[in-house]
């Protein structure tokens, strides 16, 4: 049986509307701090897709007012499914920009815990947005996905793990420093600017890092500003299997 469900957020951000614009109606902008891999039409029936481990997901737009609104739908899967999103856009003085979301649709069986993770997500992502608004203005980001199974070892026995490959501090804190990273790639030095229960984010001067633990999978959703290392992807993905062994 499905459910609906609704999830609505207000972000004030360091930018104009122009550049909000493009941080969330094109691929590029939303790769600087989204999910996977991004293409979007900006249209109405235009089309809007995400590919992230090889799988792709659809939608089409079916609101587009430049520097204003954009809106997405999913198609209605065999059981009734679907997921919407509206982003509204209202520019304030003093070059911020205040972006409200709404997630909206219709969960299976399960809704209540995936309704929470969508819940627990949202801020984190918005906050991803301004951390690449902030820090990395005019520019665009080459994304990294990476994931590998927690064998069923508990939440913090995994953060423990990543921390650890990171020379991180337990507790993971915000503002606690970094070092490491993949052999054969450039150190990581920055600090953590995002920690909760299942996910901490990082900023070095030229990229964006998400380490996220939780439903038997570790994910790594990285965004690297300037001239990606040839093979990074590749390099995330031993870093973490190895981090994990």
């Amino acid at each position: 049986m499905t459910h609906p469900f609704e999830i609505g957020l207000k972000t004030s951000l360091p930018a104009s509307p122009e550049q909000v614009w493009e941080a969330i109606a094109t691929g590029p902008g939303i790769d600087s701090w989204f999910m996977g891999r991004n293409e979007l039409d900006p249209r109405e029936g235009g089309t809007a897709a995400m590919e992230t481990g090889g799988h792709r997901e659809e939608a089409v737009v079916t609101a587009c007012e430049p520097g204003k609104r954009l809106a997405t739908r999913t198609a209605t899967g065999e059981d009734g499914r679907f997921m919407a999103f509206e982003y509204l856009i209202e520019g304030r003085d003093g070059a911020a920009t205040v972006l409200r979301v709404v997630h909206s649709g219709l969960l299976g069986d399960d809704w209540q815990d995936e309704y929470d993770a969508l819940r627990r997500g949202w801020p984190f992502h918005l906050h991803t947005l301004r951390e690449y608004l902030t820090h990395f203005p005019g520019r665009t980001a080459v994304p990294v996905f990476a994931a590998a199974p927690s064998a069923g070892r508990p939440g913090p026995e995994v953060r423990a793990a990543l921390a650890r490959a990171l020379a991180l501090p337990l507790p993971v804190a915000v503002g606690a420093r970094v070092h490491g990273g993949p052999t054969g790639l450039p150190p990581l030095d920055g600090e953590v600017v995002w920690a909760d229960d299942e996910r901490f984010g990082v900023r070095t001067a030229d990229g964006l890092y998400t380490f996220h633990h939780g439903s038997g999978l570790v994910l790594m959703f990285h965004h690297l500003f300037g001239r990606a290392p040839d093979g990074a992807e590749a390099a995330w993905q031993r870093w973490l299997t190895e981090a994990l062994a």
